[in-house]
């Protein structure tokens, strides 16, 4: 996990929902927005709020331990 959240510039990010994500609320959602070296997750409902980045590798784990792989 890269623990600096400001590392690369993370204002220029295009975020997108997970196409899984459809709730009665619409907007409780994870977004995910990738560079050359990290994914960044942030939570849709508090866009400017705390942020994750993992390196590309943690990400790849993650995926695969969420979805039984």
């Amino acid at each position: 996990m890269i623990r600096n959240t400001s590392a690369g510039d993370a204002s220029n990010l295009a975020w997108f929902k997970s196409s899984y994500s459809s709730s009665s609320e619409g907007d409780s959602c994870v977004e995910v927005a990738t560079t050359s070296s990290a994914v960044h997750v942030r939570d849709s409902k508090t866009i400017e709020g705390p942020r994750l980045a993992l390196a590309s590798d943690a990400w790849t784990d993650f995926v695969a331990y969420v979805s039984g792989n």
